[in-house]
């Protein structure tokens, strides 16, 4: 192991706790409306929760365009700027979020109509979002600070960050649901209490680098123009048409399920618990490679860059050998700890060998990513993520006609992350010779 891998885990070993513990918000939740009653609970926290994910990832160019641009800035040492992205993307982060407590009852009504649950989910749902609206300046502001926190080489602290929150989360929700008799409003309402926990932690972790770090405090002159309004708009502007396309294929998965049946959003919401924890993992790998790639590249250091790419590449296939081997391995014993409905993990046993191919066509697309976003290259991102996007729709209709439906809804998502990567790849290959 040489200086490039040992910088890698340094990075990522912290982003892949903090991003492991991260849909653990969602899984305490499901896990305990998966014991406390029916599968309408479980589904009904599935659609709660892809309301939420389609908000929030629209704006995740808040984390990934404050990411690359405070890399690079850290790597030309241009402090100024490092100081002012930090501001600029919390303050447009808190905007947002304004703008969705202001708007949650329109926000919640075109929800619901577009995942369109039953009659018996859509209150439990209902119920769900009135809580935790009311967690998205939290949400949307710890994203622009953990970000910030990346670009600064510092992944420890959104590891603290995210553990923390998980342990407020797991005791204030089993306290609520199982102390205080309460159901799907207990586990929002833990779930809410973990979200402004962590925010008030990251701020306190945010003053605390700004006085132990003296370059950040001292008066330069004006920032480069790598971060003007005008090129933090256009990354960001990249980022969130790309995130977009995500949630578009995302949000048609959960919906095709729903119209489907309690039973399939149930079991669909279980399995990609599988993709859920594969994404985290391999985003602390991206997360490194953000951080370390924008230095580089802000520091010119191009043969660097090239031997961290490969680094970064290999560690992804070690990475697929190792989920691959677990989920085959321990899978069924993963569901039955989410939930004690002998019917819904019965139910699941028929589409599980997709999920156990997310690993192998998922890795590049996940690194990529991550290195895309720390050369501030968003345009890439984009254009493979619209390609990906647009067969990932055509290929589902018109294999509507030969498969089952949900049989081939899991083939053509696999389909899609496999096209990003690869689109993604031919990109930055053809970039890489034109310099």
């Amino acid at each position: 192991m040489n200086q490039v891998d040992r910088d890698i885990l340094r990075l990522a070993i912290p982003s892949i706790v903090s991003n492991v513990t991260v849909p653990l918000l969602g899984l305490v939740d499901l896990a305990i409306v998966g014991h406390i009653g029916s599968e309408q609970y479980i589904a009904a926290i599935a659609v709660g929760t892809m309301i939420f994910n389609v908000m929030y990832w629209l704006f995740g160019f808040l984390r990934m365009g404050t990411s690359g641009m405070t890399s690079q800035a850290l790597g030309r040492e241009d402090y100024g700027a490092v100081r002012l992205l930090f501001r600029r993307s919390l303050i447009v982060g808190l905007i947002i979020a304004a703008s969705f407590v202001i708007l949650q009852v329109p926000l919640r009504w075109l929800a619901l109509t577009i995942i369109h649950p039953s009659e018996h989910i859509w209150p439990l749902a209902t119920t769900y979002f009135n809580i935790l609206i009311w967690g998205a300046p939290a949400i949307l502001g710890l994203y622009s600070l953990n970000g910030w926190f990346i670009g600064m080489q510092t992944t420890k602290i959104p590891m603290v960050i995210a553990i923390f929150q998980n342990v407020v989360n797991i005791l204030a929700s089993l306290w609520l649901v199982f102390g205080m008799g309460m159901n799907i409003d207990g586990v929002a309402l833990g779930t809410l209490l973990a979200q402004w926990s962590g925010f008030g932690l990251a701020l306190w972790f945010a003053k605390r680098k700004f006085i132990h770090t003296p370059l950040l405090r001292q008066k330069q002159g004006k920032p480069s123009s790598d971060v003007s309004w005008s090129s933090f708009f256009v990354v960001n502007r990249d980022i969130f048409l790309r995130t977009f396309c995500l949630v578009a294929v995302s949000l048609f998965f959960t919906s095709v399920g729903a119209r489907q049946g309690d039973m399939i959003l149930a079991v669909n919401t279980l399995l990609m618990t599988f993709f859920t924890l594969f994404s985290y993992v391999m985003d602390g790998f991206a997360f490194a490679g953000e951080a370390l790639s924008g230095k580089l590249y802000g520091a010119r250091d191009f043969s660097g860059l090239n031997e961290m790419i490969k680094r970064l590449f290999r560690w992804g296939i070690v990475m697929i050998a190792v989920f691959t081997t677990i989920y085959i391995i321990g899978g069924n014993g993963f569901l039955g700890l989410l939930t004690n409905e002998p019917t819904v993990i019965e139910a699941a046993g028929e589409y599980f060998p997709w999920a156990c191919l997310i690993p192998a066509v998922g890795m590049a697309a996940f690194v990529y990513d991550g290195i895309f976003i720390g050369l501030t290259a968003t345009r890439g991102m984009l254009i493979s993520s619209f390609v990906a996007t647009l067969g990932f729709f055509a290929l589902f209709f018109l294999g509507m006609q030969f498969m089952p439906t949900n049989h081939v809804l899991w083939c053509c998502f696999l389909i899609y992350l496999a096209v990003r990567g690869i689109m993604q790849h031919i990109i930055f290959k053809r970039t890489n010779k034109q310099k």
